[in-house]
């Protein structure tokens, strides 16, 4: 027995020792921007990625209930596996196993069986792992020492020289320690406890067992793509700037003066689209009455209102000018919706754009004088453009 607690102590040591390196700075690159440790979610790996391979040797013991445990022998292994997630994986293998009976005191009830004499045992087994560190510490593809426990199940067959003892389902768990060496090769420590049903043995009590510990050392081969990507990787961190009171205030006055200018400007727009037609008046042998052609905000084309409008007048001026007579035609902008430089070019441009209309027209271009004021003030009387008989 005194194998077995040797055993155990081993595997909670090592326990102790891995969840402590899981809290400390072998984790610092799997961590938020508020130093929480990541643990997904991962990308789906393919069908070929995350394979694996050991080869190791090592020594084992047998005990049971006649049996003390001892120096038993060499113990091999091999075996092959697959990491579906970075925490969970499988694998199966094949553990050579070299014994001695070193019964206590008994006798051996086969004839068959000779005391103190080498058996053999081959044990198929299928493991089912899982790996704390990743599990607890979150995943982290350069970690240097990752530990790994499993449960695993199998046949065990018996021999001894030339007579072939039997077989039985063996049962069990274990302690993978893997060391990284590089990204395809490791380093491990494979510390497996089996229990196995004790009838090759001339144990045949209900519930007797015989336990067959080992402890392997090897290398593993890291197949193909090794690693795992997450989700989370390419999602990029957003710092908030912050801002000082007096900003957020300027900020909340700017938003609530814009958007009472924009209902100014959506009711001015609305109220020229209702806007009764313009009256042209004509006297007698000249036309003495102005034209007031209206331009929307910001604009120089003409509407097909204003069209109508100059239209009418071109036609009446043309017919009643006199020889020494001109028109003046005067644009205008609103002071109050920009630059006086910019008030200025729309303004020339509104009177440049009602002459040329006047000439398509038929009136005479060298009968035509312009005049540009700017920007004025006066909602109403500012966007238009006045024209005259002089």
């Amino acid at each position: 027995m005194k194998a077995i607690k040797i055993f155990a102590g081993v595997l909670a040591a090592a326990s102790l020792l891995s969840f402590s390196m899981s809290a400390n700075a072998q984790e610092n690159g799997n961590r938020d921007e508020n130093g929480k440790v990541v643990r997904g979610a991962y990308e789906t790996n393919r069908g070929a990625d995350n394979w694996f391979i050991g080869l190791g040797a090592g020594a084992n013991t047998f005990g049971n209930r006649y049996s003390d445990f001892g120096f038993g022998g060499i113990a091999v292994d091999g075996f092959v596996g697959k990491w579906f997630t970075p925490s969970v994986g499988a694998r199966i293998g094949y553990k050579g196993l070299q014994n001695n009976l070193n019964l206590n005191g008994g006798e051996s009830t086969s004839e068959s069986l000779k005391v103190d004499d080498n058996f053999y045992q081959h044990y198929i087994h299928s493991d089912f792992m899982w790996n704390i560190s990743n599990a607890l510490g979150g995943y982290k593809e350069t970690r240097f020492w990752d530990l790994i426990p499993y449960a695993h199940a199998g046949i065990l067959f018996f021999s001894q020289k030339d007579y072939n003892m039997g077989q039985e389902l063996g049962y069990g768990f274990g302690l993978l320690n893997d060391f990284r060496l590089g990204k395809h090769v490791d380093l491990y420590l494979d510390a497996s406890f089996a229990a196995i049903a004790d009838r090759d043995f001339q144990v045949v009590e209900d519930g007797a067992h015989a336990l067959l510990p080992s402890l392997t050392a090897g290398i593993i081969f890291n197949l193909g793509k090794s690693n795992f990507d997450r989700h989370s990787s390419v999602t990029p961190v957003v710092v908030p700037v912050p801002f000082t009171v007096d900003q957020y205030n300027a900020l909340k006055d700017r938003v609530a003066a814009l958007e009472k200018e924009n209902a100014a400007l959506k009711d001015e727009i609305e109220r020229l689209k209702n806007q009764a037609p313009d009256t042209v008046y004509v006297q007698n042998d000249a036309v003495e009455s102005g034209c007031y052609t209206f331009f929307d905000l910001g604009s120089a084309t003409l509407s097909d209102r204003e069209k109508m409008h100059l239209d009418f007048y071109a036609d009446a001026v043309a017919a009643r000018l006199g020889d020494d007579q001109t028109l003046t035609v005067t644009g205008s902008a609103d002071k109050g919706t920009g630059s006086a430089a910019t008030n200025q070019k729309l303004a020339e441009k509104r009177a440049n754009t009602v002459k040329a209309y006047l000439v398509k027209k038929g009136v005479a271009e060298n009968k035509i004088e312009t005049i540009v004021l700017g920007g004025i003030d006066g909602t109403k009387d500012a966007r238009r453009v006045v024209t005259n008989v002089k």
